[in-house]
């Protein structure tokens, strides 16, 4: 692997035991970052084999996407300005019964693109041929957390355990342990209680988490309060779920209660603002998630319903939002929203080697570029990155000591290509989909 020496930057490492920003140097060896100084200019540019100015450079933790469905790039604005239900079952399921290996694999290509061009060094996927999403991910050169998706009934249940089975087995730990590999049932909604039991009988085999969707909507809410006479979280506690390390995505309809059983069995959530917004689902209760001590990470969700995988947006959303619902404007500054798209997306996603720059910790980390009109003067870097940086502005992607984004270009994937493909298997989808129901 070589080595990198980024000198002179304004380091922003969310280390607690270093100043919230300075500027200094960072030296990286092997995959992982073997030092930072407090002093600019201060590391022997001889140490390296590439050596980056920072003069004009945010440098921070890579971003950290804690829920996506990455293929679902290819219907980016296919189905919009509909309720969740109604997306899903008019929409979404029915063309996915036409996707095929390669539609999966140049859709994570696209994603990943978009993901890496953003600034995201980790994401994380729950959906269907996740061989081919293993493949994207390992070419690509980005770190994942993937999941074949577990529909709880059809013909497809029984078939989803084995596959994810067998997909533990040829991908997890793989890539120098870039590629983890979680269970992934869908929701409590589409996997019914015996069939939860199966999952966590594998759970136990395999030693590996869990991601879940858990009470996303308010109609998810009352129908399990009426199905069960609990809440979906209250439910899969009961069930015993919680026994094993769980990522639950959007939790935006939780009580009280709910709220201390996640924070009582260190359940990691993936918050989703820019989702839950566009499909009317509501804004979760962040403040006091946090307030109890749970790992909030962020998340994108699928481009269908966001439409994008910009993570800067998101983390923009997550502290505006809060700000705007509680009408308190000290709530989720700039630097915990950063840790939630960083140190504390790694935590949710039960990862313990990246998310802060610290020496012997892995090398996923990105510049942005701050000698912008919008990020003009530099009263506080953190804020600036929080509220008046864009996508655009990310410059530099390093993901395990190899550099992916080098000023502003994408240096292993064929952005024209990749663009080219993901239109051409999103047309032959809807052209599928399209005759089946014509004729």
């Amino acid at each position: 692997m070589k080595s990198i020496l980024i000198k002179n930057a304004l380091l922003i490492t969310l280390d607690d035991n270093r100043p919230d920003h300075f500027y200094g140097d960072l030296l990286i060896n092997n995959g992982l970052i073997s030092e930072i100084t407090e002093t600019p200019n201060s590391i022997d540019p001889e140490k390296a084999m590439t050596v980056i100015d920072g003069t004009k450079l945010f440098v921070m933790p890579g971003l950290i996407n804690t829920h996506g469905h990455a293929a679902m790039t290819l219907f980016r604005g296919y189905a919009d300005d509909l309720p969740l239900q109604e997306w899903l079952e008019d929409k979404i399921w029915p063309i996915e019964e036409y996707l095929k290996a390669e539609d999966v694999y140049w859709g994570t290509m696209l994603a990943v693109a978009e993901m890496l061009k953003g600034g995201t060094t980790t994401f994380t996927d729950m959906y269907f041929f996740m061989d081919k999403v293993a493949e994207a991910t390992a070419e690509c050169g980005i770190r994942a957390v993937l999941s074949r998706g577990m529909i709880g009934f059809g013909d497809s249940a029984e078939k989803g355990l084995l596959e994810t089975e067998q997909f533990i087995k040829d991908w997890h730990g793989s890539e120098n342990s870039r590629i983890n590999v979680f269970l992934g049932p869908h929701a409590p909604y589409t996997c019914p209680p015996e069939y939860l039991k199966k999952v966590m009988v594998l759970a136990e085999k395999t030693g590996r988490p869990l991601q879940i969707h858990l009470s996303e909507t308010k109609k998810e809410v009352e129908e399990s309060i009426q199905n069960f006479g609990k809440s979906p979280v209250e439910q899969v506690d009961e069930l015993g779920l919680f026994n094993y390390p769980v990522t639950a995505a959007h939790c935006v309809h939780l009580s009280d209660r709910d709220i201390e059983i996640l924070a009582e069995n260190n359940v990691g959530v993936a918050h989703n603002p820019g989702s839950n917004l566009k499909l009317g689902s509501g804004t979760a209760r962040l403040n006091n998630m946090l307030a109890k001590g749970i790992n909030v990470g962020i998340g994108t969700d699928g481009a269908a319903s966001n439409n994008n995988l910009d993570m800067i947006e998101e983390i923009r959303l997550v502290a505006l939002l809060e700000k705007g619902i509680r009408m308190d404007a000290t709530l989720i500054d700039a630097k915990t929203a950063l840790k939630m798209a960083t140190s504390m997306g790694a935590a949710a996603l039960k990862i313990a080697d990246i998310g802060i720059l610290k020496e012997g910790l892995k090398a996923d980390l990105i510049g942005i570029r701050h000698n912008k009109l919008h990020l003009t003067p530099l009263h506080n870097p953190l804020a600036h990155i929080v509220y008046a940086a864009a996508a655009a502005d990310v410059e530099y992607v390093i993901v395990d000591g190899q550099l992916l984004l080098e000023k502003g270009r994408l240096t292993g994937i064929d952005e024209e290509r990749v663009i080219f493909e993901a239109s051409k298997h999103a047309k032959e989808l809807v052209r599928a989909k399209n005759e089946k129901r014509d004729g």
